[in-house]
């Protein structure tokens, strides 16, 4: 605001602009700066893997993905009235990209939101398990209006590991918004947790309110990858 208002002294003598006009033009300057440092805070905070926008996900045919639903999530009501996200498909075809537009659409709506790979947070959460800040980061994690949990199910979990991702998600209950990628359908998470009641449990917070997205379509890291020119 200081460097519009040296910027406003410096008007010709005969400038039409009142001094309304300059106050407001100061003001909304100080407004636009505040919103891109919360926005730039709100991404670091995010610690997306890429820089994914709602506006470059793919709609093609064939996708499993129209672009009414895409402008629907993109407008971040399914946030407000704390629904879920399930991306569902195979390796490569944009689950993890679709989850971080997500959490980056969110960040543009002024919501907090983490992306980060379940195995890793898993991992993160046995070692405040054993340094004694267990309940800070579940305290921390539940304050998060977005969490992404990306390659859900990639490997068998452990029972310590199920249970620990159960409270995770019933901190989040009807509370804010999960966002999950997997390859498994969502009628195979129960086998693939192995334990009947946590599974029971895990499932019924996530599936019952969620957005089921099932991707389709080649690999996008094949498609972006580097071709092996033919030999003359």
């Amino acid at each position: 605001m200081a460097e519009t208002f040296l910027e406003v002294q410096r008007d010709e003598p005969g400038s039409q602009r009142t001094f309304g006009e300059k106050v407001g033009h100061m003001v909304d300057r100080e407004w636009t700066a505040r919103e891109n440092r919360r926005l730039s805070r709100l991404l670091r905070a995010a610690k997306l893997t890429s820089d994914a926008c709602m506006e470059d996900v793919w709609t093609t045919p064939g996708r499993g993905l129209a672009k009414p639903v895409v402008r629907d999530l993109a407008s971040c009501r399914w946030i407000e009235h704390r629904h879920n996200v399930v991306c569902i498909g195979k390796t490569g075809c944009g689950k993890s990209y679709l989850a971080a537009a997500l959490a980056q659409a969110a960040c543009r709506r002024g919501h907090s939101a983490l992306f980060t790979r379940v195995p890793r947070l898993l991992q993160e959460l046995a070692v405040a398990r054993a340094d004694g800040s267990y309940t800070k980061q579940l305290a921390r994690l539940a304050k998060i209006h977005v969490l992404v949990l990306d390659d859900f199910l990639l490997a068998p979990l452990k029972d310590h590991e199920r249970r620990d991702l159960l409270e995770i998600l019933e901190d989040r209950y009807d509370r804010s918004s999960t966002v999950i990628t997997s390859q498994l359908p969502t009628d195979k998470w129960h086998a693939a947790l192995s334990d009947p009641t946590v599974a029971d449990a895990i499932c019924d917070r996530i599936v019952h309110n969620a957005h089921v997205l099932t991707l389709d379509g080649p690999s996008g890291r094949k498609t972006k990858g580097l071709t092996t020119k033919e030999k003359p």
